[in-house]
């Protein structure tokens, strides 16, 4: 599960978005996931421009290694703000299904 807000302000005053964010772990539980990880290396930085965030491309090295079975995040813009990010996570992805 993806967990990140785009700025430092954001990660201390805006709260409801990150237990938002984080309440998608207890519904996952719910829903009888049972390994979920939570990858929130990146809280407080943003997707734009050409800023680093290493939870990010953990989580897609983990992917492409066939190491997850499904991700997870409230808002599709938490992943990626340009679709060469995009893109590349849902290739890894298709490419990590055993045939």
């Amino acid at each position: 599960m993806y967990v990140r807000q785009s700025s430092p302000h954001q990660v201390l005053h805006n709260r409801e978005g990150s237990a938002l964010q984080y309440a998608m772990r207890d519904r996952r539980v719910a829903l009888g996931w049972s390994c979920i990880e939570t990858v929130d290396d990146d809280l407080g930085r943003s997707a734009a421009g050409g800023v680093a965030r290493a939870g990010f491309d953990r989580m897609v090295v983990e992917v492409g290694l066939g190491k997850v079975g499904a991700v997870a995040a409230r808002e599709v813009s938490r992943f990626a703000r340009n679709s060469r990010e995009w893109q590349q996570l849902i290739e890894l992805a298709a490419s990590s299904i055993p045939h």
